[in-house]
């Protein structure tokens, strides 16, 4: 395999098992590339709760001068007191929140599991998903490819 060149009928180098890697290490790195992977998402709607939740503070504006229109000064100066502008945690607003996460636990887990993949797949990534494609694809056949034409 190693040395095909442009051959699409074997994975690209950089997607395949080091030399001297076992079944458990590239399954090891797979599933700490995986549970990052997983981190990712829970990022993602981190940044969509951040995001949202201030979106829902700049709608409380139109709702109070809606309510100001509808004579009811009251609510309107509860909704401006109590709502806009508040922490959503103690202390803290969701760009605080999404600050601590990625300069927290969302750091020290992509540093960990970049250097378990250095340390046991010489930094090649997705060599275990690249091994499940070689099992699981119809060899032969164009739309089974192991990669694009001319690329890796």
């Amino acid at each position: 395999m190693i040395g095909d060149g442009g051959s699409r009928e074997s994975p690209a180098e950089r997607h395949r098992r080091p030399e001297g890697a076992s079944e458990d290490a590239v399954a090891a790195a797979g599933r700490i590339t995986e549970a990052l992977e997983t981190t990712e998402q829970a990022r993602g709607h981190l940044y969509a709760f951040h995001q949202l939740t201030g979106r829902a503070d700049g709608q409380l504006d139109e709702a109070v001068e809606l309510l100001r229109a509808a004579g009811h000064d009251d609510l309107a100066d509860v909704v401006r007191r109590e709502l806009i502008g508040r922490n959503v945690l103690p202390g803290r607003w969701t760009f605080q929140i999404v600050e601590e996460y990625d300069e927290g636990y969302y750091e020290v887990f992509r540093r960990i599991e970049g250097d378990v993949r250095g340390r046991l797949m010489g930094g090649r990534r997705h060599v275990f998903e690249a091994e499940m494609k070689e099992r699981r694809r119809t060899h032969g056949l164009p739309s089974h490819a192991a990669r694009p034409a001319g690329g890796d």
